[in-house]
C-alpha cells in the first residue's frame, strides 16, 4: 500500500502540481477560512452593537432636547406674562396721568375762582344795597353807579360761566348735602319738608364739582 500511494503521488506530481499543493495545504486553508468566518461574525456583532448604541444615544438626546424645550417654553410663558403685565401697568399709569392732566386743566383755577367769588359777593351786596326808589334821573350819579355795578356783575358772571363756574341758587329745591349747607331748620306753612326755603349765600360749582356750597335754610316738619 505504501508503494502504491507513493506511486500515485509521483504520477500526479508532474501533471497536477496545484492539486497536489492544495491537498497538502487544505487543512491550513480551512483554518484560515474558519478564522475569517469568525472575524466576520465578530465584525457583524460589533456593527450590530454599534448600531444599537447609536439607536440608544439619539433617544437620550431626544429626551434632553424635550426637557430643554419644555424649560424654554416655560420661560417664554413667564416672560410673555410679565410683558403683558408691564403693558397693563403702563396703560393704567398712562390713563391715570391723562386723567390728572385733564383734572389739572379743569380745576387748576379752583383757588383763583374761590378768590373771585368774594368779589362777586361784594358786587351782589353793593347792587342790593342801593334803594331802588332812589334810582331816578334826578340822581344821575347814583343811577350811573348802580348801572355800572349791575353791568360789572353781569360781566363777571359771564366770565364765570365761560370757565365752567356756575351759580347755585336752590330756592325751592330739595336739600342736597353735597351742594348745600344748612344754617337752620324751621317749619314753614305751605312748604314741603326737606326743601330749601331761604338762601343766605349763593353757592358755586366748577365743572360739576361743588366749589362752595350754598348756605340755606331748610323746611322741617311742624
Amino acid at each position: 500500500m505504501a508503494a502504491v500511494a507513493q506511486y500515485v503521488r509521483g504520477a500526479l506530481r508532474p501533471r497536477y502540481p496545484l492539486l497536489s499543493f492544495s491537498l497538502r495545504t487544505s487543512p491550513r486553508l480551512l483554518c484560515v477560512a474558519t478564522q475569517q468566518k469568525n472575524t466576520g461574525q465578530n465584525l457583524e456583532e460589533d456593527q450590530s452593537q454599534s448600531q444599537n448604541e447609536q439607536k440608544v444615544e439619539p433617544s437620550s438626546a431626544e429626551k434632553m432636547l424635550t426637557e430643554e424645550k419644555a424649560k424654554l417654553e416655560e420661560q417664554l410663558k413667564e416672560v410673555t406674562d410679565k410683558y403683558k403685565r408691564a403693558l397693563a401697568d403702563a396703560e393704567n399709569v398712562r390713563q391715570r396721568s391723562q386723567k390728572l392732566v385733564e383734572e389739572a386743566k379743569l380745576y387748576g383755577i379752583q383757588s383763583f375762582c374761590k378768590d373771585l367769588l368774594e368779589v362777586a359777593d361784594i358786587l351782589e351786596k353793593a347792587t342790593e344795597s342801593v334803594p331802588k326808589e332812589e334810582i331816578k334821573d334826578e340822581n344821575p350819579h347814583l343811577k350811573s353807579l348802580y348801572e355800572g355795578l349791575v353791568m360789572t356783575e353781569v360781566q363777571i358772571q359771564k366770565v364765570f360761566k365761560k370757565h365752567g363756574l356756575l351759580r347755585l341758587n336752590p330756592v325751592g329745591a330739595k336739600f342736597d348735602p353735597y351742594e348745600h349747607e344748612a344754617l337752620f331748620h324751621a317749619p314753614m306753612e305751605g312748604k314741603e319738608p326737606g326743601t330749601i326755603a331761604l338762601v343766605s349765600k349763593i353757592g358755586y360749582k366748577l365743572h360739576g364739582r361743588t366749589l362752595r356750597p350754598a348756605l340755606v335754610g331748610v323746611v322741617k316738619d311742624a
